[in-house]
């Protein structure tokens, strides 16, 4: 079946724009130009059934592996999946590899069959995405830690590479990601007249909590929160990717 997901207004990813509330980008889409505007608009419409690199399997593991690395867990959320899968399909790299990595479309699907394997291997046969969210963070994170150690025939710190380049790449192109920083979008063909520090255009809406999210803690970041796999919480806040860490074997 195909399940279209429609665009959300003035929202950021995880729910309402707290830091910058009632700002939506796309409310100036008619100042850019239509080559840009189109290809913005696309993004925010996309199918499940869009997928074109990915096998379903294979899908299934990068979707919530995306999630973990950005901490998606509520909506809206920035379709990162259908975004990757997009440029691989594609072939759109980021021009570049590492002498000791497979190209990137190869990389991805050994990768993720790694860490679907890891998981079998660690965890009585279960599949990564059947694992408890706590479960699934750890295997990841154990990447993390590698380095340079090879994992799966790679250097995992490679794999990390490519995992958090295109997460960031797919998550930071999409308006929802701008409306959670404040960005005005495109600036051609209209650009911007008020430049300076604290100065702003008259569609542009001030941060509500100009402190710097990192040094508030985890609690502060994103909308809802978010704290991805790859952080560092606090002493005492819920671990890295989890919801509520600590209640594993609940979940």
């Amino acid at each position: 079946m195909t399940r279209e997901r429609e665009p959300v207004q003035d929202a950021a990813p995880g729910g309402p724009n707290r830091r910058f509330p009632g700002y939506d980008v796309r409310s100036q889409a008619a100042t850019w130009d239509p080559v840009t505007a189109a290809a913005v608009t696309a993004r925010t419409r996309v199918r499940d059934s869009d997928l074109r690199f990915f096998t379903r399997r294979e899908a299934a593991v990068a979707s919530v592996l995306l999630d973990h690395l950005l901490a998606q867990w509520d909506e809206p959320g920035v379709p990162v999946l259908h975004m990757v899968d997009e440029r691989l399909a594609d072939g759109h790299t980021d021009g570049w590899r590492y002498a000791d990595m497979p190209e990137d479309g190869r990389a991805w699907r050994a990768s993720l069959a790694g860490l679907d394997r890891d998981a079998r291997d660690r965890h009585e046969g279960s599949a990564f995405v059947a694992l408890t969210r706590s479960r699934q963070a750890r295997l990841i994170r154990a990447i993390r830690e590698l380095g340079d150690t090879p994992w799966h025939t790679m250097p995992a710190g490679r794999v990390w590479s490519l995992w958090t380049r295109y997460a960031c790449t797919a998550f930071y192109a999409h308006p929802l990601a701008w409306n959670e920083t404040g960005f005005g979008g495109p600036a051609y063909p209209r650009g911007y007249a008020r430049t300076g520090v604290d100065r702003r255009e008259a569609w542009e809406v001030a941060d509500a909590d100009p402190r710097d999210p990192v040094a508030r803690g985890p609690v502060a970041q994103g909308a809802s929160g978010r704290q991805p796999v790859g952080g560092q919480p606090s002493e005492g806040a819920p671990g890295p990717g989890s919801a509520a860490a600590g209640s594993e074997d609940a979940r």
